[in-house]
């Protein structure tokens, strides 16, 4: 195989390693996609590596339950720094309003991947919130939500968010979704970086 070829199958692999060792609590090799700089964009909490590990850590502690499915993956490469987008759904489950929901988030990781002495590693996750929806886990149940707290977050994310909200998470509400001037600021940034500026998606 040539060289960029093995490049997109250690991409590939580092982005199925990310969500197999995260839901799978496999907390050290989990540790291992990351740069020590490398920052995660989530909706229910915003660090580096090892902060979302911690994070994590205390959620299960606390029943907290994410788990993730990947689709098709498209990678631009340019050297050492790659940007990629891979088809996902986070489903989250818990307790809203006394009723047990699950709600299924679909989109995009959009990832910021450099390699460092050899060695491909995160040096961003941002996801991209397409849509979602919420159900009871019983098919007979029913659960009211708050059209007030619904309203407060984008369209793509707003079941997961108020989710979150309702276990105690403060969610940050100004996630890029399918359009919009958040994501269009989000593709701006990637073809900057992958050229070989800064990384200016945090400021």
């Amino acid at each position: 195989m040539d060289a960029e070829t093995l490049d997109r199958l250690a991409l590939r692999d580092l982005i199925e390693n990310w969500v197999l060792w995260r839901d799978a609590g496999d907390w050290e090799r989990f540790r291992t996609v990351w740069h020590p700089d490398g920052m995660m964009m989530a909706t229910w909490t915003q660090g580096t590596g090892d902060e979302f590990i911690a994070m994590n850590k205390a959620g299960w502690e606390r029943g907290v339950s994410i788990l993730h499915f990947l689709g098709g993956t498209t990678i631009e490469l340019n050297g050492d720094r790659a940007v990629c987008q891979t088809k996902m759904t986070i489903s989250q489950r818990a307790e809203v309003h006394g009723v047990s929901v699950d709600v299924v988030c679909t989109g995009r990781f959009c990832d910021f991947i450099e390699r460092r002495d050899g060695r491909w590693g995160y040096v961003l996750r941002q996801p991209i919130y397409e849509k979602d929806r919420m159900d009871p886990v019983d098919p007979a149940a029913t659960v009211a939500l708050d059209p007030e707290i619904l309203e407060r977050f984008p369209a793509g994310y707003r079941h997961l968010a108020y989710l979150q909200t309702q276990i105690g998470y403060e969610v940050k509400r100004d996630m890029p979704g399918l359009k919009g001037p958040e994501v269009e600021r989000l593709y701006a940034c990637g073809e900057r970086w992958l050229e070989g500026g800064m990384l200016n998606w945090l400021d």
